[in-house]
């Protein structure tokens, strides 16, 4: 029932824009770090940006830097993924991770994944 589920992925033109949610269910997620990631068919899965607790501390990798906002709505248990200038080495299926997540009854952390949410940029 614990789950992270993507949306917001669809077909784009180079230089265009989405916005990719990734919505909580089960537990908050509200006090965990959460992330995007991205896989290429053949490729391995890449980090793309990650956002502490009340968006303290946000990381992205080099090659969003400048085009891709990772923000989150505590309320809503959602993280969002805005993309900008969308290139088509983008395409990629997206997935939000939530790592570390400490579960009670195996007394250790777990990493959550959602499913994700493809992603393709046209040239």
């Amino acid at each position: 029932q614990v789950q992270l589920v993507e949306s917001g992925g669809g077909l784009v033109q180079a230089g265009g824009s989405l916005r990719l949610s990734c919505a909580a269910s089960g537990r908050t997620f509200s006090h965990y770090t959460m992330g995007w990631y991205r896989q290429a068919p053949g490729k391995e899965r890449e980090f793309v940006a990650s956002i502490t607790w009340s968006g303290g501390m946000i990381d992205n990798a080099d090659s969003v830097k400048g085009r891709f906002t990772i923000s989150r709505d505590d309320a809503k248990d959602t993280v969002y993924l805005q993309m900008n200038s969308l290139k088509p080495e983008g395409s990629a299926v997206y997935s939000c991770n939530a790592p570390d997540v400490f579960v009670a009854e195996l007394a250790s952390p777990v990493n959550y994944w959602g499913k994700g949410t493809q992603v393709t940029v046209s040239s």
